[in-house]
């Protein structure tokens, strides 16, 4: 089951099937995916990896959360953990990969750090030990300054599908 998160300003809950057309919006902008992989994502793309957040719950018994507004009930974007598989050295297989990405409203709101420090602490209970991860673009200022407020520290520095990546650990 997954659990629904509360902080101060935001909930963190489970995708619903309504959430998908600001889903697809947020991965369509290129202020979004500047750093992630640097393309906006079409519609198809989007239901792809929108419907994969339910498989990382069924298999894993993590993931990623929707992330919404308590005020508002908007959608602002999602946050959590994957387990990727990625091919990079040195590997992060096995750990809780966090990753976290806001619609432009949702920017600039501190909301990154508040909803994923809800993420952490619900996962160092429910995966107490496990060790937790992140990649960067490492011209990423602001997520790189998340990570940081969230205790990760840089462990390697390499390439992830030959663009330039910052290899973060937790704990």
């Amino acid at each position: 089951m997954i659990p629904t998160l509360e902080t101060e300003r935001l909930r963190l809950r489970p995708y619903v099937l309504s959430d998908f057309d600001e889903y697809a919006q947020m991965w369509a902008d290129p202020g979004v995916v500047r750093f992630i992989g640097g393309k906006p994502f079409d519609r198809e793309a989007s239901w792809g990896r929108f419907v994969r957040q339910q498989g990382m719950w069924h298999y894993m018994g993590f993931g990623f959360f929707a992330i919404e507004e308590k005020a508002t009930g908007h959608f602002v974007g999602e946050g959590g953990f994957h387990e990727a598989r990625r091919t990079i050295s040195p590997t992060i297989e096995g750990t809780l990969e966090a990753g976290w990405a806001l619609n432009t409203a949702g920017q600039g709101w501190g909301y990154a750090t508040e909803a994923m420090q809800a993420a952490i602490n619900w996962a160092e209970t429910a995966f107490a030990g496990r060790k937790m991860t992140a990649i960067i673009d490492p011209d990423n200022q602001p997520s790189l300054h998340v990570a940081k407020k969230l205790g990760f520290t840089e462990l390697a520095r390499t390439t992830y599908l030959e663009k330039p990546i910052v290899v973060f650990e937790r704990g």
